[in-house]
């Protein structure tokens, strides 16, 4: 079973400066810098579309997992996190792809950075799935909370992040 789940949080930053905060390197050090756990940047290219692929690793030691998860998972969890971004018509794509090593869960995302009227909306659509008996539906529906309390604040610390750095 998985589970689908739709999150929207504004920013004061404009479409063009969260997409030049997506194409730098800089950006993507300063953000995987807030999370727990020793986090990695795989890749990161640009293409001549100015379409912004990037790939993060995020390794997970039990001392970080949710208790729920350190009941069936005796070992630390490695995180593979895939985005592609691509700008069309004003506005940024998103293609979002979260991958577990040493556990059966994976999730995945559509996202559509807009513009408003004091900045841009990014409204995205995910759907997580762990393929665990019994336990998967609770492991899934606190994951798909932790992303909806996620993503807000990338968006607050992407729109902080360029104040800083303009």
């Amino acid at each position: 079973m998985s589970r689908s789940f739709d999150v929207s949080a504004d920013s004061t930053a404009s479409i063009e400066q969260v997409h030049t905060a997506f194409s730098g390197e800089d950006y993507w050090q300063a953000r995987l810098a807030t999370l727990h756990g020793a986090a990695a940047l795989e890749s990161l290219t640009v293409d001549d579309d100015r379409t912004v692929r990037v790939v993060t690793t995020q390794d997970l030691g039990r001392d970080l997992l949710p208790g729920l998860l350190t009941k069936f998972y005796r070992r630390d969890l490695t995180v593979r996190h895939a985005e592609t971004w691509r700008p069309t018509h004003g506005q940024l794509r998103g293609e979002i792809s979260v991958a577990v090593s040493g556990a059966p869960g994976s999730g995945s995302g559509t996202a559509l950075i807009a513009p408003i009227h004091s900045g841009c909306r990014m409204t995205f659509t995910g759907i997580v799935e762990f393929k665990v008996p019994l336990v998967g539906g609770s492991v899934e529906t606190f994951i798909a909370r932790e992303f909806t309390r996620e993503i807000p604040q990338i968006q607050r610390f992407t729109a902080t992040w360029i104040t800083e750095n303009a």
